[in-house]
């Protein structure tokens, strides 16, 4: 039986908007970074447009997750699978995620420290795709994390502060 998400979890329908605003906008895939607790949450990311989703291992335990997982590969979705220390890199790694995204912010302090992803990806294999979460602000950091064994990154909040978003991208990527 589906569980509902508890009310901190929900989806807001702004959320929902600008996922929908940003599959319209853009032809690139779309990823659902939201805290996903159900599988009902999955199909609701495909209807909403999303390409992928993402599965945030503190917060899934590993049938939660292998659930999530099961679902997005029955819906043709990507399945970004997120781990922040060494005990969740190992369980995303034996949860068979061919994309494994090492989020640098703590999400129970926010402390951010890029060390984590170079720390960490020496645990996951050659085959699967790393990506460097949280915290890269210039092409420093996007080189470092590069060196570290990054083969993508997912960046926020550092470029939507900025007020030429494109601009700020070229700059990240060192164009």
């Amino acid at each position: 039986m589906p569980r509902a998400a508890p009310p901190a979890f929900r989806s807001s329908p702004t959320a929902q908007a600008y996922l929908a605003q940003t599959r319209d906008a853009a032809p690139l895939p779309a990823l659902r970074k939201e805290f996903l607790v159900d599988p009902w949450q999955v199909a609701q990311s495909r209807g909403l447009g999303a390409d992928a989703i993402l599965v945030i291992l503190a917060i899934s335990d590993n049938a939660l997750a292998g659930e999530l997982l099961s679902e997005a590969a029955r819906l043709g979705m990507d399945a970004l699978v997120e781990a922040h220390d060494e005990a969740e890199a190992d369980r995303a790694v034996a949860l068979g995620a061919q994309l494994i995204g090492v989020n640098n912010r703590d999400l129970r302090t926010f402390v951010t420290d890029l060390a984590v992803t170079e720390r960490l990806a020496r645990r996951i294999p050659a085959d699967r795709l790393l990506v460097t979460e949280s915290g890269i602000a210039g092409p420093d950091d996007a080189a470092r994390l590069a060196r570290a064994g990054a083969r993508a990154m997912l960046v926020g909040e550092s470029l939507m502060r900025q007020p030429d978003v494109a601009a700020a991208t070229r700059a990240l990527l060192g164009r």
